[in-house]
């Protein structure tokens, strides 16, 4: 079987210029982001991914946030249209680098989504309504997978920038989430876990083939996962956190059924 890729991108000398929604600026290390990207790399590398970078630019203070531009099925990868205009120059790169293994399809004006609100758990696939993600993307999203046989399910996300940043999956029937950003009532069927009160925003982990990523920033749900019996690989993320980023946001995953 081929090895499973996970395309990453450079951290910006501009990461201290992102795009913010729901968190107030704060100073960013740069240099400090680069090492923990790093590692982040290693991890999932550690974890058996084949780590494909690609490179960056002044003129894209969110590009790490690979996870935003492309959608990857086993089927097909959407590349995304992102609601913040100033990515829309990250797209062409990825979109090269996903066609040497997907046949893509493009989300078309006026609609707009980040893979960041996008949230596929077997053959579901959730996708949040926010300041980033409209109706009009929505529609595309269900006439693409609906007859590839994915069902598609809009919901709303409150009180953070995307729903992955909510409610991640562990495997495809057990979600860790924040109940107070989700529609809980989107999601029956599911077995819910939800983050410790005290670490609201630690249900952003990284499902991979045999293990779980989560933030070092969040030890109690990281324990409360190991007494589930999940294996974790735990990095650290402080850097990306203050650019209201988290660990989904920092790869696409190639390779292995999700």
């Amino acid at each position: 079987m081929p090895q499973a890729v996970a395309i990453t991108r450079a951290v910006s000398p501009a990461l201290g210029a992102c795009e913010l929604t729901h968190v107030a600026r704060v100073p960013i290390d740069v240099e400090l982001a680069r090492a923990q990207h790093r590692a982040y790399e290693q991890a999932l590398i550690d974890a058996g991914y084949r780590v494909e970078r690609l490179d960056t630019g002044p003129d894209m203070p969110d590009s790490v946030f690979v996870e935003d531009i492309a959608v990857v099925f086993d089927e097909l990868a959407i590349i995304t249209r992102p609601g913040a205009e100033s990515r829309r120059r990250e797209t062409p790169a990825v979109a090269e680098a996903l066609a040497a293994y997907r046949p893509l399809h493009v989300i078309q004006p006026p609609g707009t989504v980040d893979g960041g609100d996008v949230l596929v758990a077997g053959r579901r696939v959730f996708v949040g309504r926010s300041s980033r993600t409209n109706d009009p993307a929505i529609a595309q999203m269900r006439q693409l997978l609906g007859p590839r046989g994915y069902t598609v399910c809009d919901t709303e996300v409150r009180g953070c920038l995307h729903l992955k940043s909510a409610a991640t999956a562990l495997d495809d029937d057990l979600l860790l989430v924040n109940r107070d950003w989700i529609d809980r009532a989107a999601f029956g069927g599911f077995t819910l876990v939800d983050v410790d009160p005290e670490e609201p925003a630690a249900a952003n982990a990284l499902r991979l083939a045999d293990r779980i990523m989560v933030s070092a920033s969040f030890p109690r749900t990281a324990d409360c996962l190991r007494r589930r019996g999940l294996q974790l690989a735990i990095v650290e993320a402080s850097e990306v956190a203050k650019a209201e980023g988290a660990v989904t946001c920092c790869s696409l995953i190639v390779g292995h059924s999700r």
